[in-house]
């Protein structure tokens, strides 16, 4: 594996871990399970995708297809996970809310029916644009570490002009 794929994964892993305590200056409530949950402040996939970008961009440059490529995905990941995904997410809260509404509405009547009780559905799937903007800001300060460490273990060359 390259450096980049090594940076990206660390900005996941970095944001999904960051959730934890940044939780629990929000809510006063520790949740480690929140390591292994999508959503929540900062948005590991934005983490990811803005290393990569970032990393590639100081290497590569700006004029490059790698970028433009992981430019390009990144802005589609982001955008899908403030947009689709956190559509999704309030979906599911109407749901959960007419689950209940509905069994408080069969224990005023005397209808008796046996169903096992539903498991609630995920609720944090997708991620506000503060989330998402503090998953990319993340990866960017990630990826500007990352490519000045291995700046230093390695020969710099300049970069080529292409044409």
């Amino acid at each position: 594996m390259n450096k980049g794929v090594y940076l990206a994964l660390f900005s996941i892993g970095l944001a999904q871990g960051l959730k934890i305590p940044i939780h629990f200056f929000k809510k006063k409530e520790w949740r480690p399970e929140l390591f292994f949950q999508t959503g929540g402040m900062p948005s590991s996939h934005s983490a990811g995708v803005s290393s990569l970008t970032t990393y590639i961009a100081l290497r590569q440059g700006l004029p490059t297809v790698d970028f433009a490529l992981s430019l390009i995905y990144g802005l589609i990941v982001m955008y899908d996970a403030q947009g689709i995904r956190r559509q999704t997410g309030e979906l599911t809260l109407k749901v959960n809310s007419l689950d209940e509404l509905v069994e408080k509405i069969s224990n005023k009547e005397k209808v008796e029916f046996k169903e096992k009780t539903p498991k609630k559905l995920k609720e944090m799937l997708g991620h506000e644009p503060n989330e998402v903007l503090g998953g990319a800001i993340l990866g960017c300060v990630v990826g500007i570490i990352g490519h000045l460490c291995t700046k230093k273990n390695r020969k710099e060359t300049k970069f080529r002009v292409r044409f």
